[in-house]
């Protein structure tokens, strides 16, 4: 039995459960995770989203009042990335 009650929000969603959030097709969200424009988790052949990277990005879409492309989000955080490792920094 589990302590966690029957309500209490996932840590990861399916990429049907993403996508479904979402409101597009799974095969739209699949394509664009292995594209490496959203965030995922992959275990071995299957992806999972992180239930925080989905509210980060509906959150900032509700704060910033327009339009959020996880795409261009993804290569900021790829560009930080290739700078510090150029540059010998911590990388995320």
């Amino acid at each position: 039995m589990s302590d966690k009650p029957e309500s209490a929000k996932p840590a990861f969603y399916t990429v049907r459960e993403a996508a479904r959030i979402l409101r597009v097709a799974p095969s739209t969200l699949y394509r664009v995770i292995r594209e490496g424009d959203f965030p995922a988790v992959r275990l071995r052949t299957r992806y999972v989203v992180p239930a925080i990277a989905l509210d980060q990005l509906l959150e900032q879409a509700a704060t910033s009042g327009g339009l959020v492309d996880p795409a261009q989000i993804a290569a900021q955080r790829r560009a930080a990335r290739e700078f510090n490792r150029k540059v010998g920094g911590a990388s995320w």
